[in-house]
């Protein structure tokens, strides 16, 4: 079985400290980047089982680019704010969940059910 890897970008560095602590547990490694161009790159590279993306660094447009680009990765998008339309559109653009930032159990949770449901298709 291939190690699970997570590419994390972030916009907050408390959030994205406390998405680490809680991921190391679950995921083989976890890579920090600073913008939608690296994590592109860190998927390719680190052959990234999950992307967890701060909507407030990425746009729906990249949401779909990287799902269409990484169909064997599964994004999960992150926000600080509970807009129940910006999520729905997430959600239709190709992330596999949509969770609050301030919540790194739901964040781990998404990104371990949505790393299951995509392996067979990965395979």
């Amino acid at each position: 079985m291939q190690p699970l890897n997570v590419v994390l970008l972030q916009s907050d560095s408390g959030v994205a400290r406390s998405l680490v602590s809680v991921l190391s547990d679950s995921f083989h490694s976890i890579h920090l980047v600073s913008s939608v161009g690296d994590l592109r790159v860190s998927i390719a590279k680190k052959r990234a089982s999950v992307a967890i993306l701060d909507m407030e660094k990425a746009s729906l447009s990249d949401v779909q680019h990287l799902t269409r680009e990484f169909p064997g990765a599964s994004i999960v998008c992150t926000h600080r704010l509970a807009d129940e339309q910006m999520w729905a559109a997430a959600l239709s653009a190709g992330a596999a969940d949509v969770c609050p930032s301030t919540d790194p159990q739901a964040i781990l949770q998404a990104a371990l059910r949505s790393n299951r449901l995509a392996r067979p298709a990965a395979a």
